[in-house]
């Protein structure tokens, strides 16, 4: 998985809502994990590993196409 500052992260739940929220930062060798994610329903940030059920959408990037 790789991700970018800017992608989206959404997280689909077996029980209960799907959560996302926007990557911030990244830690890891070639955009690997941890992210640092602020989440959209909260605001708050935390530092995040992804794991099953987890999506990552590109941001549209400036400049691209």
């Amino acid at each position: 998985m790789s991700a970018a500052p800017g992608d989206r992260v959404i997280v689909r739940a077996l029980h209960g809502a799907d959560r996302d929220g926007e990557v911030v930062a990244v830690h890891g060798a070639d955009g690997g994990p941890p992210y640092v994610v602020r989440w959209s329903r909260s605001g708050e940030e935390s530092l995040f590993f992804p794991g099953p059920g987890t999506v990552i959408e590109p941001a549209t990037r400036a400049g691209a196409g």
